[in-house]
């Protein structure tokens, strides 16, 4: 555990408080909350306080530096791979921390679904902590002997420089589409802030690239050992099917050919699976043996989540970008009809939800607009926003989650595909200061049993 913190919250008797700058808060509105908790020491840029304190010029560059004197010393003993893209990284990431696990390698998970090592810990507040909370995580699985990490890295954490210290053995990028860009401004900084991470390798600079992504030439980079995967990649695939039950493909690697079995489903997935594969085998493990454990492995918590319904199907996914939502309802075929629940989050890429509303409209005989998190947005602006531009009018609006989850099990018929969308694991919605415990699948297996 770290004797540093940059959370007021965190703080135990003894430990030294850090007043940190960030996106959102200026650590030095906190230093009294901290001192009140018990920090016996406080590092800041300005100010008097009635513990010792240091002042420094920097307090991010302070603590980046205390860091890697304390600590790197041991995360150099691990193995610690980064994955980063829009859409799949947390699958991809989930996947790879499966296999190795099964393969007999002690591995630990970070990301958007929680902190994992044998098992899930604890949820975690975003894909990528601050980096006290990353390297108190880091430090926690070397501890408990997990020497190698699976990490999701998002573009905000890198833009912000909150993974600027931690040194990866493996890169890899799924993707790139659009999202975030009310924090980025366009795709060619939310792209460059991706591309950070593959300036951050060690070792043999293992970088994992998606050939088939339109932005794979920002992660190229010179100097670093280049696998790719994809249609055109060094990893290809062919013969790809799926259904409600699963998928398959011919994995192609220097010639040879592997069949590929897995219960997930979607062409999105077998991208998902060549990232974890493409990762796996560059440790030196062989494709056999990856290829023979792949049938074990399940998507993530709220990641096409199907439960069955009567004849019917039900799916929670946490699809909420235009090529997530698109990708979800394109990958499961039905005789009957596809229904959506969906909405967007508040505070965020406001250019995204018409988009989002016009395939959702093309892609569903009928949808209803719902709350996602609206933060500190006016809900009915979201819905006019999604709305905006188009003509559709197969929809309506029903802002209460749990009431438009209800409406939506209610349309399902005979063969028919009811898709939430857009929270899929999370546990919460989010309005103003207010967590509102929330849960899709809970509710769904509610509204299940009421009508049984």
């Amino acid at each position: 555990m770290l004797n540093i913190q940059s959370d007021s919250r965190k703080i135990k008797k003894g430990d030294t408080f850090i007043a940190v700058k960030c996106e959102v808060n200026d650590g030095h509105a906190y230093i009294e909350k901290a001192i009140e908790a018990g920090a016996s020491k406080v590092i800041a840029e300005r100010g008097e306080y009635s513990v010792p304190t240091v002042i420094v010029p920097d307090t991010r560059e302070y603590l980046n530096k205390y860091l890697e004197e304390n600590y790197n010393k041991y995360l150099d003993e691990m193995t610690i791979i980064g994955i980063t893209g829009t859409n799949g990284k947390t699958t991809s990431a989930y996947l790879t921390y499966q296999m190795l696990n099964k393969l007999g390698v002690k591995t630990a998970y970070i990301g958007t679904i929680g902190f994992y090592m044998d098992k899930k810990i604890k949820n975690l507040p975003n894909t990528s902590v601050d980096i006290c909370d990353t390297y108190d995580l880091l430090i926690t699985a070397y501890d408990n002997g997990y020497k190698c990490v699976v990490l999701e890295a998002s573009s905000q954490a890198l833009a912000s420089n909150r993974l600027k210290i931690v040194r990866f053995d493996i890169a890899a990028f799924t993707n790139l589409t659009q999202d975030h860009l009310d924090f980025h401004g366009n795709m060619e900084n939310y792209a460059l802030a991706k591309q950070q991470l593959f300036k951050m390798l060690k070792g043999n600079k293992v970088a994992i690239v998606n050939a088939d992504d339109s932005y794979k030439d920002y992660y190229l980079l010179e100097g670093n050992n280049n696998i790719t995967f994809g249609m055109n990649g060094d990893y290809k695939f062919s013969d790809y099917k799926s259904n409600i039950n699963g998928l398959s493909f011919k994995l192609i690697y220097n010639n040879q050919e592997y069949q590929v079995n897995s219960k997930l489903m979607g062409k999105y997935n077998v991208y998902n699976l060549l990232t974890m594969i493409s990762i796996v085998s560059n440790m030196n493990y062989k494709l056999d043996d990856i290829v023979n454990l792949i049938p074990e492995l399940s998507a993530p918590a709220g990641r096409i989540d199907t439960i069955d319904y009567k004849n019917n199907k039900i799916i929670i996914d946490y699809a909420h970008t235009p090529d997530a939502i698109e990708k979800i309802l394109t990958a499961v075929d039905t005789d009957g009809d596809k229904y959506v629940v969906f909405g967007c989050t508040g505070d965020r890429d406001r250019t995204k939800r018409p988009i989002m509303g016009k395939l959702v409209s093309e892609l569903s005989k009928y949808f209803i607009i719902t709350d996602d998190d609206p933060h500190n947005e006016d809900e009915m602006q979201i819905v006019n926003d999604i709305l905006e531009g188009n003509t559709f009018t197969n929809y309506e609006v029903c802002i209460d989650r749990k009431e438009a989850i209800r409406r939506g099990i209610k349309l399902l018929k005979d063969n028919d595909i009811l898709f939430i969308l857009g929270k899929g694991h999370e546990e919460f919605i989010i309005k103003g200061n207010d967590k509102i415990p929330h849960n899709d699948k809970e509710e769904v297996l509610k509204c299940i049993e009421n009508v049984k």
